[in-house]
Formats: C-alpha cells, sequence, structure tokens
C-alpha cells in the first residue's frame, strides 16, 4: 500500500483537515503524480459545498494539478517515471466508445472525473488513467499551469467549438477565474473583445489583460449600443442573468455559449433565436489532445492566468480567499 498525504472535507462546507488514505496496487494504465502545485477552482467549492449532490466524504478536492510522475503501470504509453504533466478535471475515458475513438474523450459516457469518487489534487500525490496525465510543454511557468487545466481548457474549447475567427467580435461574461483567461486567450486569437462587467474598479484590470472595451451590462444604454454587434458571447458565470438582453447584442448567426454551471434553467424567448438564427451551447473541459493544443498556445503567446500562491498547509485561508471573492484571479496552492 502507498500512503497519501492529503487535506479532506469530513462534511458538507466543512474545514479542510490533514487526511491520509492508501493507493493499492498501481493499474495497468495508470500513472501516479507527485503533485507540485494544485488550483482551486470554483467547481472545488460547488462539490465541497454538495451543490450538485455527488460529492462523497471525506472529500479531497482539486483539480487543476502540476507534477511530476513517479509511477507508471505496465502498460502505460507516452509517459515516463520523471515527466512533468497536469491533470485537471478528467482523469479516465474508457477508450474505446464512439466518443473516444473519435477524440472527443470529455463527452465519453463513462468518464471518471477528478474528485468525483475518488481523491484529487489537495495532496502530496493524485492518480489518474495515463490517456488524461497531458505532457506539460518545456519551459512551462509550473507555479501558474494548474488552472489552465480547468479553467483555461474550459473557455479555449469554445472558440474552436463554435469556429471564432480572429475577425469576429465576441463578448465575455464574467471577468473573474475564467473569464480573465477568455480574455487572454480571444485577444491573442486576434478578435475584437468586449468584457461584459458591472464592476467599474475592474475597469482598468479588465483593459490591461486585452479587452478592447467594458461594456456594464446593468446598463440599459450601454447594451443598447452594441446591439446585434457580437458573433460570440462566452458566458463564465455560474448566475441566473438577462439572457435575452444578452442575445440582442448578437449579430446574426451569433452564439451565446455557456462554460458557468447555471443551476437554474437558462430562459431564452424562441423568437430571440429564430429571427436571427441564433445559437444557445454549451461545453465541458477539452479532450486530451485539444488540452495540448491549448498549452502549447499559451507558450506561443506567453498566456497564464493572473494567479495568487498559498501554501498547501494554508489551504483554508486560500478556499475562504476564494469564497469571499477576493482572488485576483486564480488561486494556486503551492505543494512542495
Amino acid at each position: 500500500m502507498d500512503p497519501v498525504h492529503a487535506f479532506a472535507a469530513k462534511e458538507v462546507g466543512g474545514k479542510l483537515e490533514p487526511f491520509q488514505y492508501d493507493l493499492s496496487k498501481i493499474g495497468l494504465e495508470e500513472v501516479d503524480i507527485k503533485v507540485h502545485y494544485c488550483g482551486i477552482c470554483h467547481s472545488d467549492l460547488s462539490m465541497l459545498n454538495n451543490d450538485w449532490g455527488i460529492t462523497q466524504f471525506p472529500f479531497v478536492p482539486g483539480h487543476e494539478i502540476v507534477g511530476e510522475v513517479t509511477a507508471i503501470g505496465a502498460q502505460v504509453k507516452h509517459i515516463s517515471v520523471g515527466d512533468l504533466v497536469g491533470l485537471g478535471w478528467f482523469s479516465e475515458s474508457c477508450m474505446y466508445c464512439d466518443q473516444c475513438m473519435n477524440g472527443s474523450h470529455n463527452l465519453c459516457a463513462t468518464k471518471e472525473e477528478t474528485i468525483v469518487g475518488r481523491h484529487g489534487g489537495f495532496a502530496d500525490k493524485v492518480r489518474c488513467h495515463w490517456s488524461w496525465a497531458t505532457a506539460l510543454p518545456k519551459g512551462i511557468d509550473l507555479s501558474k499551469a494548474g488552472p489552465l487545466l480547468c479553467g483555461g481548457i474550459t473557455v479555449f474549447n469554445p472558440i474552436l467549438m463554435a469556429n471564432v475567427k480572429p475577425t469576429d467580435k465576441v463578448g465575455v461574461i464574467g471577468i473573474g477565474g475564467l473569464g480573465h483567461m477568455a480574455i487572454k486567450f480571444l485577444k491573442y486569437w486576434g478578435c475584437e473583445v468586449t468584457a461584459f462587467s458591472s464592476n467599474p474598479s475592474k475597469k482598468d484590470e479588465i483593459i490591461a489583460m486585452g479587452a478592447h472595451s467594458v461594456i456594464n451590462s446593468r446598463d440599459t444604454l450601454e447594451m443598447e449600443k452594441i446591439k446585434e454587434t457580437l458573433d460570440f458571447i462566452l458566458n463564465t458565470t455560474n448566475v441566473t442573468l438577462d439572457w435575452p438582453g444578452y442575445l440582442k447584442t448578437l449579430a446574426p448567426k451569433g452564439t451565446l455559449h455557456t462554460v458557468g454551471a447555471v443551476l437554474e434553467p437558462i430562459g431564452v424567448p424562441a423568437f430571440s433565436l429564430i429571427g436571427g438564427e441564433k445559437s444557445v451551447s454549451g461545453s465541458p473541459l477539452g479532450s486530451p489532445a485539444l488540452t495540448r493544443k491549448m498549452l502549447d498556445f499559451c507558450i506561443r503567446h506567453n498566456i497564464y492566468p493572473i494567479t495568487q500562491e498559498f501554501p498547501l498547509e494554508k489551504v483554508n485561508d486560500a478556499i475562504e480567499h476564494l469564497k469571499t471573492g477576493k482572488a485576483r484571479y486564480r488561486v494556486v496552492l503551492k505543494v512542495i
């Protein structure tokens, strides 16, 4: 048995406490990763609070993991002990269904998630299937790379899904952990980027991130000025918004895409879609191959999230920092 030292919550919303568990003998296609850094995602908070009704306790959060491979199964491919890898929300997929064989491993019906029914990366070690241990490009900043494995790929995937072009005018709703990375990606994609924010104190920061303009989404006059001008809008928030109002800012054939886990049904009047051939869509993270492409894109353009670092031992302080809205813009735990 191989002991893992972690931090776990024993109950819904509970404080994280030192926790030890044992890993059984490594599977033929499994990889063990010594965790160097692990980001804290809002999904970790949702799981901690059991907002989605799927959390099992004791619960070890953490799914934005970067570290070093320390052990591999006998049938692991393309990964060696000592490699630096990243692990995000998904940790295993079947490798034989139509979705996996088409390269959409993230849509596999039997995929496993790193912190659902298993323990995550707020620990010194984590285990996954080799296909989801993504090799990190040479020269990547390990201290900032973790959030790219979840938040980054979450907002990068829709750009390709929606066939966003460099000549497009795009909008980003919610300039937080996800939204600020979306702005950076879309800027270097070549797009004209409009950020939607109701917080005027963030305007200078948002412009520095790469947005060309900032619109107060609660100001009807500002929203009216950009009516039918945007080709693509990415929603990164998890709250109910004025969806018809945003749809009015879309140009004909435009798309409103959500990666924010809005718990309430999204109310969209049919005629707001029909008249302009507009659409509403959503997506999870991307496939392993797309994750590699995203990381290469980040290295090419020096794209990293804005981060604040805490030692793993201060994990409860870090969670409180995120929970109270003080994060600018992603929180990362340093494990070693």
